[in-house]
């Protein structure tokens, strides 16, 4: 994919409601996420991985740096992560009390939140026992597999 070809994708994701656009083509796959506002704190990030046919040089050097920059620290503890992607709830209902708060005696296997995915309610069991001593998460933010949710001590 050539560099102007590129620079128009980025120019459209970035004027438009898209918050991702990824395409593949014969030369390799190219992933453009467009970062929430700034509140929100999270780096738009450009990801090239060629698949078949390498990728020019010039451009994937930048790419890689951006993409290398963009990793999240985790905090310290023990780390629920997302099994799934989907959608993060605190509680069970928009009104009902969340299922836990900061500071929270929890027990390994004991619901700590629910992931929505595709219309079903998936609940998240705790897998360790501790002290909630972080939630990472808002509630009705989109996770990712993988996603850190809360830090348990």
């Amino acid at each position: 994919m050539d560099l102007r070809k590129l620079k128009t994708l980025i120019d459209l994701v970035s004027e438009s409601n898209v918050s991702e656009l990824e395409i593949t083509e014969a030369e390799g796959k190219v992933r453009i996420v467009k970062s929430p506002p700034v509140g929100m704190a999270a780096p738009v990030t450009y990801a090239m991985a060629p698949t078949a046919a390498p990728v020019a040089a010039p451009i994937a050097a930048p790419v890689a740096a951006q993409a290398v920059a963009a990793t999240p620290v985790e905090p310290p503890g023990h780390s629920v992560k997302s099994p799934m992607v989907g959608t993060f709830y605190r509680a069970s209902s928009p009104g009902a009390k969340a299922f836990v708060e900061i500071g929270d005696t929890i027990k390994e296997g004991e619901t700590i939140c629910i992931v929505e995915a595709m219309k079903i309610l998936n609940e998240i069991e705790a897998d360790k026992t501790g002290t909630v001593t972080a939630i990472l998460v808002q509630n009705g933010q989109a996770v990712e597999y993988g996603q850190p949710l809360f830090t348990i001590e």
